[in-house]
């Protein structure tokens, strides 16, 4: 039965009406979609946690100038419906594919997976290896990174990992900060979207920290054990900049090991397949690469796209 969409109604899952898109109704589930462009194969983004659809306007507007592009929520995040998290790739992929049959989004799919939306990206293409036209993984983790980078690095990241119920809630001060941080990041989004985006995060920022709580589990295990990735296009866009957040508790001589550590994962993965490629985005960080270099996110959708065409 086709599901039907219905205005979003202020007030509901996430509080205000987002300033894009509709909600779709998908068995009782309501879920955020906002699409542009036609034409196939159809490009989706699937955010990396604590990032929404509409982190990815930029790319999306302009990649819809050359198809269909859809943008959405995973439910538990951005204006979709509150669930409980974190979730299984399986729950997530099943609503995903659900939910583009439900918006008539024609395939076959060109999947831009953001960090953990990478995980999920993947995984879908393992288990619908028919409904994808190409990858585009942006600073994506993997399952064996342990095996890449130093074992002090990864202890140490797992020692400074906060619990989302202990941290407290934002001060005045860092509220302030952070409103401005983002201000800077979303400066070049339109007004009613940038304050849409702002107002998301300043309310919702324990949401990235609860989706990956089984980020080492299931995660891990389903991707593992899930198969190989099906022969299509591949490109791999590997963060060339800092990671702040390791710089506040690991030694420079440690952080570079598992920066070098994380690009030859990233190029295992693009080796991974005969068609893969890895470019690496010399200065970009991990949670906004495609806000600091979104030329080079949108030549590789063109070229992906091109090298999908040129497979039928």
């Amino acid at each position: 039965m086709r599901h039907q969409p219905t205005e979003y109604r202020p007030g509901t899952a996430r509080g205000a009406a987002p300033p894009l898109g509709r909600e779709y109704d998908l068995e009782g589930r309501r879920l955020w979609l906002h699409r542009s462009g036609s034409g196939g194969p159809s490009m989706v983004f699937l955010p990396g946690a604590g990032l929404v659809g509409l982190d990815f306007l930029n790319i999306h507007d302009r990649a819809a100038e050359l198809t269909t592009s859809v943008l959405y929520d995973r439910a538990g995040t951005g204006w979709s419906e509150r669930v409980t998290l974190p979730r299984t790739p399986t729950e997530v992929t099943d609503e995903l594919r659900g939910l583009l049959r439900a918006a008539d989004v024609p395939g076959p799919y060109l999947l831009v997976g953001h960090s953990l939306g990478a995980f999920y990206g993947r995984r879908y293409a393992q288990r619908f290896p028919e409904d994808v036209a190409g990858l585009l993984l942006l600073d994506p983790g993997h399952e064996d990174i342990l095996s890449y980078v130093p074992k002090q690095a990864a202890e140490l990241n797992e020692q400074m990992k906060p619990d989302p119920e202990q941290l407290p809630e934002l001060s005045d001060e860092q509220i302030r900060s952070a409103r401005d941080q983002l201000a800077q990041i979303y400066a070049q989004w339109p007004e009613p979207v940038r304050e849409a985006l702002i107002g998301y995060n300043l309310a919702s920022w324990r949401t990235s920290l609860r989706e990956t709580e089984n980020f080492e589990t299931e995660v891990y295990d389903e991707l593992r054990h899930g198969g190989d990735l099906p022969d299509v296009p591949l490109i791999v866009l590997t963060a060339g900049g800092d990671n702040p957040y390791w710089a506040q508790f690991m030694p420079e001589h440690l952080m570079r090991e598992a920066h070098e550590g994380v690009r030859a994962m990233q190029a295992a993965i693009a080796a991974s397949v005969p068609q893969g490629e890895q470019r690496v985005l010399t200065g970009a960080s991990h949670q906004y690469g495609h806000v600091e270099q979104p030329d080079a996110v949108f030549h590789a959708i063109r070229d992906l796209l091109g090298k999908a065409d040129a497979r039928r």
